[in-house]
């Protein structure tokens, strides 16, 4: 089975209205508005449940995207050379590494954060994710937060 992340650039009017409420709730504990998920669910009047189901796959779409950071967390295999394969295809990206933090790995499994600043320059960040998650020894790919 394969598991393919694509994205998508919808109008509001497209998305359903759960979504929109769960943009909205992360958006009121993130301004501090909201003291909770909780709260902020409330807030909007949706469930929780539906707030952690969706949470991580929506996001604003900036049109200024260039110039911001993207941080990745990927879940990789200790293997010689993996961590320079993935920062080799951000830099055929051209985009700009501005940290790094690699976990001692358990079982063969290392958990890595990379902050990414996206340039002008820099290329289709979805294909980019692409390029990453089909690469050997790459066991999860996840886009935590954009600026």
């Amino acid at each position: 089975m394969e598991d393919k992340t694509a994205y998508f650039v919808l109008k509001k009017k497209a998305v359903p209205e759960v979504l929109l409420k769960v943009v909205e709730a992360k958006r009121l504990v993130d301004s501090g508005r909201a003291e909770s998920v909780q709260e902020a669910t409330d807030m909007v009047g949706i469930s929780r449940s539906s707030f952690y189901k969706y949470k991580d796959d929506i996001f604003p779409f900036h049109d200024n995207a260039k110039g911001k950071t993207i941080t990745l967390v990927i879940q990789l295999d200790d293997q010689p050379g993996l961590l320079s394969v993935v920062l080799k295809v951000i830099a055929d990206y051209r985009a700009n590494i501005l940290t790094i933090h690699q976990s001692i790995p358990v079982n063969g499994v290392a958990s890595l954060t990379l902050s990414v600043e996206v340039l002008s320059s820099t290329g289709d960040i979805s294909r980019m994710v692409e390029t990453i998650e089909q690469q050997n020894g790459i066991h999860y790919l996840k886009i935590l937060a954009r600026e």
